[in-house]
């Protein structure tokens, strides 16, 4: 009567153990598999978009053909003391890279990030891809001056 009970007290019932917590979900019939435009696209700092000016108090402005190497002496004065702590030359670090950036932004849409970087990131498509890209990272508003600005501009025809 013992061998009963021990028998079937350790019978063959298996209890499998789920280790973990899971969640399963059936897609329903009408959802879509969602596509960012950037996903399907270059990266947004290497995407050229000449035609955008941003938003900003910068609507136009007209590039001599010749670099005033005065004024970009200016600017890499003032690039080196407030932009340097997010921007590198040549590498992408806490901020994009600003060599180049003349081949891929128009001077307008460059001056408008520079001077208004708030409005840029919450109004402009480009720019707010640019935040994301660069990890949340929204780039400082300086308090620089247009003339400031333009200058950094100058310096970056340089580069």
């Amino acid at each position: 009567m013992l061998f009963s009970v021990l028998l079937m007290g350790c019978g063959g019932k298996e209890e499998k153990k789920k280790e973990g917590f899971s969640v399963e979900r059936q897609k329903t019939a009408t959802e879509q598999p969602i596509e960012t435009p950037a996903a399907s696209t270059a990266k947004a700092s290497e995407r050229i978009d000449l035609d955008s000016k941003g938003v900003g108090p910068i609507t136009s402005l007209t590039l001599a053909s010749e670099i005033d190497q005065a004024m970009a002496e200016k600017g890499k004065t003032v690039y080196e003391q407030m932009c340097t702590a997010c921007h590198r030359i040549g590498k992408k670090f806490i901020g994009p890279a600003p060599n180049n950036i003349l081949e891929r932004r128009s001077p307008e849409w460059v001056m408008n990030m520079i001077l208004n970087p708030e409005g840029m990131v919450k109004e402009d498509p480009l720019a707010k891809e640019l935040l994301q890209e660069f990890n949340g990272a929204p780039m400082a508003n300086q308090g620089l001056t247009e003339e400031q600005a333009r200058a950094v501009l100058e310096y970056f025809r340089t580069l």
